[in-house]
C-alpha cells in the first residue's frame, strides 16, 4: 500500500487508487445538518450536483439520487428521513 501525500501535505496509506484525502474530508465534514449524517462518497455525489439543501434535494427524484457515483443505497433512507422532517419528499417519477 503506498504512502500518499495531499496538496495539503497530510501524508496516508489507501489501497485504491482514489486521490481523496481522508485527512482532508474529515475536517471537511459538516457538524450539523441533512449532509453531516452522510458518507464522504455520497456528501461528494451531492456537492458534485450543488445539491446543499433539502429543498435543493427535492428537486430530484430517489433513482436520479441513486444513480450518482458514490451514493449508495444506505444513505437513501437518511435522506428520505431529513427530507420527511422538513415536510419535504423526492421529486416523483414522471
Amino acid at each position: 500500500m503506498p504512502l500518499k501525500t495531499c496538496d495539503k501535505g497530510h501524508q496516508f496509506y489507501k489501497t485504491s487508487d482514489c486521490p481523496t484525502c481522508p485527512i482532508c474530508e474529515k475536517e471537511r465534514k459538516p457538524t450539523e445538518g441533512f449532509m453531516s449524517k452522510l458518507p464522504a462518497p455520497a456528501r461528494r455525489a451531492l456537492e458534485s450536483k450543488q445539491i446543499n439543501s433539502l429543498e435543493k434535494l427535492a428537486t430530484f427524484t430517489e433513482n436520479e439520487i441513486l444513480s450518482l457515483h458514490g451514493m449508495g443505497k444506505s444513505s437513501i433512507p437518511k435522506l428520505i428521513d431529513a427530507l420527511k422532517k422538513e415536510e419535504l419528499s423526492f421529486k416523483t417519477p414522471d
